[in-house]
C-alpha cells in the first residue's frame, strides 16, 4: 500500500469520526477507534477500549455538543506505521485542539484510531 494510499484512507476515517458524530451517533465514533486505544480527552480523563471511548462520546453528545469542525489539520507520516493528525477543532460549545491522533490501517483495510489525544481549551 502505498503512503498517498494510507493517508487517503486516513482522511477518510478522520471524515467518518465527523460525519459520526455530527449525526450524535457515539457508537460509529467507537466503531472508529482500535480495540485498544486510548484516548486522552483533557480535563475529562483517560478512556481505555471501545465501550470506554464510546460512554465518553454518548456522554458528550448527550450534553448537546455537536457540530465539530476541523482547522489547521496536519498529517505526518508516524514511524509506527499510518499518520499522526494534529488541529485546531471546535463545536457548537466548546473549542480545542487535537495534540496527536495516531490513525492506523488495521487488516481489514480501515483506518482507525491507535490513539487520540485532544484537550478542551474553553466554552462557547
Amino acid at each position: 500500500m502505498t503512503d498517498k494510499t494510507i493517508l487517503d484512507l486516513c482522511k477518510d476515517g478522520i471524515n467518518a469520526w465527523q460525519t459520526a458524530f455530527n449525526n450524535q451517533d457515539a457508537a460509529k465514533c467507537a466503531a472508529l477507534y482500535t480495540k485498544e486505544c486510548i484516548m486522552e480527552a483533557k480535563p475529562l480523563g483517560i478512556f481505555t477500549g471501545r465501550a470506554e471511548i464510546q460512554n465518553c462520546w454518548q456522554n458528550i453528545i448527550d450534553q448537546g455538543f455537536s457540530g465539530v469542525q476541523y482547522s489547521n489539520v496536519n498529517w505526518e507520516k508516524s514511524q509506527d506505521g499510518g499518520y499522526i493528525l494534529t488541529s485546531s477543532w471546535e463545536m457548537n460549545k466548546a473549542f480545542g485542539v487535537v495534540h496527536r491522533e495516531h490513525w492506523i490501517i488495521e487488516l481489514d483495510g480501515k483506518a482507525r484510531l491507535k490513539s487520540d489525544s485532544f484537550e478542551i481549551q474553553g466554552e462557547k
